[in-house]
């Protein structure tokens, strides 16, 4: 059997299931690939917001991280929710002493579905530093785009301005989300050095989201833990997430969960 692509995640829990960590095993196990993690911090949250949030220390986080690599090893790392500056430090400290090959993808995990702060004020600026300027790739939606940025964003010629402030910061590649944006079709901007791509697709009518930004990034690094180019891992990411939404499974009372299995689904019989 050949081997399978590591992806090694490093972010938060939800205890809920749809984001975090538990979306980014399922994201990472349906595209074909095996998922390790370092978990950041615990949350107590449903699909109606988070309730709490239990920090994990900064050195067992890079404990957990510098065992596996040890051992298993990664083609690809995505970091998710990282909350607070020492966790950004000492995952950026690791980060840089990855192999070459391995691809870094960074969600800047900024702020919950409900609204809910998953990052410290403060730790803006160690997030740029220690993570966004080593980035392979960074997926941020457009408040994100904003927080990092400055910029305001309400048109995609304003996301343009806002992915190529970000290249300058240090990132190889940029995935503005515009998701935010009114209208019946969803514009993405995967904006290079080189080009300025665009992904378009029609807007699904839906309260049932809640962890799409986890599993598009997680989506991403499997596709390119897999040496698919960056474009097509995010076409194939993309058209994932866009299924997965489709088949959500109606759950909770808020910002209800995605259906992340559904490549893994058994087929039905053609009658």
């Amino acid at each position: 059997m050949p081997a399978r692509a590591r992806v090694l995640v490093v972010a938060g829990s939800d205890s809920g299931g749809g984001a975090g960590i538990q979306a980014d095993i399922k994201t990472v196990t349906a595209l074909g690939g095996y998922a390790a993690t370092a978990v950041t911090a615990l949350t107590a949250q449903n699909t109606e917001g988070v309730f709490a949030v239990h920090d994990v220390p900064a050195d067992f986080v890079a404990r957990q991280m510098a065992v596996v690599l040890d051992d298993i090893g990664a083609d690809a790392i995505k970091t998710g929710m990282l909350h607070r500056p020492e966790v950004i430090d000492v995952v950026g400290d690791i980060c840089r002493r990855r192999p070459d090959g391995v691809g870094l993808v960074v969600d800047p995990v900024m702020v919950a579905k409900g609204g809910a702060s998953l990052l410290e004020p403060e730790a803006d600026r160690a997030l740029v530093e220690a993570l966004v300027a080593q980035a392979d790739l960074v997926t941020p939606n457009l408040p994100e785009a904003e927080r990092l940025t400055g910029v305001s964003i309400h048109a995609p010629d304003a996301m343009e301005a806002a992915g190529r402030r970000i290249l300058d910061l240090g990132a190889k590649a940029v995935l503005v989300k515009g998701g935010h944006l009114a209208g019946t079709r969803i514009v993405d901007l995967l904006v290079t050095a080189d080009e300025v791509r665009s992904f378009e697709s029609t807007r699904i009518e839906t309260r049932h989201t809640h962890g799409t930004g986890c599993t598009l990034a997680s989506a991403i690094a499997t596709g390119l833990a897999q040496k698919l180019s960056l474009a097509d891992a995010v076409a194939r990411a993309r058209d994932y997430v866009a299924a997965a939404i489709r088949g959500a499974p109606g759950l909770g009372r808020g910002h209800g969960p995605l259906d992340h299995g559904h490549p893994l689904a058994p087929r039905q019989p053609v009658s």
